[in-house]
């Protein structure tokens, strides 16, 4: 087995749309991964500070940062041995922003979605 074949960044050989889109919307789904990116849209952050704010491990959020940014969510900057990590497009926000909008009127209804529960 090749080593491209365990590679954890790799796309379908022709992906529809709406697969992307469903897979855009995935990086929304992980609780931890959408408080980093909230946590990221007010100030630059390292490692560290979202291991410390986040409440996980740092390999976990380290791994959570490896997909956001292989996926265009965040930017990072190094800064001698630091590195920041930022959001890659306020839009992120802006989304974030109206997904809380549209929760507003549907929390009750989401949170009592079978079909949306994780497996």
């Amino acid at each position: 087995m090749s080593a491209l074949a365990n590679a954890p960044f790799r796309l379908p050989r022709q992906p529809s749309e709406a697969q992307l889109l469903a897979k855009y919307f995935r990086a929304f789904g992980d609780p931890t991964r959408l408080q980093m990116l909230e946590l990221l849209r007010e100030r630059e952050l390292t490692v560290g500070e979202l291991v410390e704010q986040v409440g996980s491990s740092q390999p976990r959020v380290s791994a959570h940062l490896a997909c956001l940014r292989w996926c265009g969510f965040v930017r990072a900057r190094r800064h001698g041995r630091a590195v920041f990590y930022r959001l890659a497009d306020e839009r992120v926000g802006a989304l974030i922003d109206l997904a809380r909008a549209l929760l507003a009127e549907n929390a009750e209804h989401l949170a009592a979605c079978g079909m949306l529960e994780r497996s």
